[in-house]
């Protein structure tokens, strides 16, 4: 007759009991810290239970330029017995601890304007910017070079490398939001400008290169809606103006009056014989 009642489960992982010997085995666990001087650890601020008779005791940390840092010193003793004695003493930082940035590989650490002469930058091999360049490619210029070249250059842009990198320069400096964009006339568009050089392949609809030598932007990519105060339409078609020249007019009222000495010579020959 099959047994009708509940199937019973093993317990969980029940929590560990506080072995109460090794807790209060304080001046113990605070006598184990010998890497530094006794005034270097601080108050017994916890006590948690690691496991059966296995206690870690937690003191505040005292040494300069560890604040928030604890000792923790874990003690434990055998069945039956008082004796408690030290397993291992560690420096760990709390929770207010200041520490340092977490680790980043060099590639994610690199930040534009790192690379300076004679450094390398190893690209990996699966970089998804990248794509094989003797693969179809959904590049019309992609393709007419791989034509033109053989099989070309060994990879080129992936759609996400693409896409990427015209995200990248649309929100930079050399897109519309500049602020030399900005501030240029609304009809000051790179897109209209004669010294726009447009890119080739899928990017030409969007951006192009600046061969204004007089431009901020000259030799950079820029988006076709940026623009700046170098536009070459920008003073096609200004009227000139001519300036008519006034006559010359005196003003006889700023001549200052002088008095006038006759020679004596001239009152010589005038005057009388007697």
């Amino acid at each position: 007759m099959g047994n009708n009642g509940p199937v019973t489960r093993p317990a969980s992982a029940r929590a560990a009991r506080l072995d109460q010997v090794c807790a209060a085995a304080v001046e113990v666990a605070r006598a184990g810290i010998t890497e530094v001087e006794p005034s270097d650890v601080g108050d017994h601020l916890q006590v948690s239970a690691e496991g059966d008779r296995l206690v870690t005791h937690y003191f505040a940390c005292l040494l300069p330029g560890y604040r928030g840092w604890r000792w923790a010193v874990t003690v434990t003793r055998v069945p039956r017995s008082r004796n408690v004695t030290i397993c291992e003493t560690v420096l760990l930082p709390g929770p207010d601890a200041l520490l340092a940035p977490g680790w980043l590989p060099w590639q994610e650490r690199l930040q534009p304007g790192d690379l300076g002469p004679g450094d390398l930058l190893p690209t990996p091999a699966d970089d998804e910017r990248l794509a094989p360049g003797y693969l179809l490619s959904d590049d019309p210029g992609v393709e007419e070079t791989a034509w033109e070249l053989g099989l070309g250059r060994p990879r080129v842009l992936s759609r996400e490398g693409r896409a990427d990198t015209a995200q990248r320069w649309y929100d930079g400096d050399h897109g519309p939001a500049a602020p030399i964009s900005v501030a240029a006339p609304p009809k000051a568009r790179c897109g209209t400008c004669g010294f726009y050089l447009p890119l080739a392949g899928a990017l030409r609809q969007s951006f192009g290169a600046c061969g204004n030598f007089y431009a901020p932007d000259d030799g950079r990519v820029v988006s076709a809606d940026h623009g700046c105060g170098a536009h070459s339409e920008t003073l096609t078609g200004t009227p000139e103006t001519t300036v008519d020249e006034l006559p010359t007019v005196y003003d006889d009222s700023a001549v200052e009056e002088l008095p006038v000495s006759r020679p004596v010579a001239a009152e010589a020959e005038t005057a009388e014989p007697s």
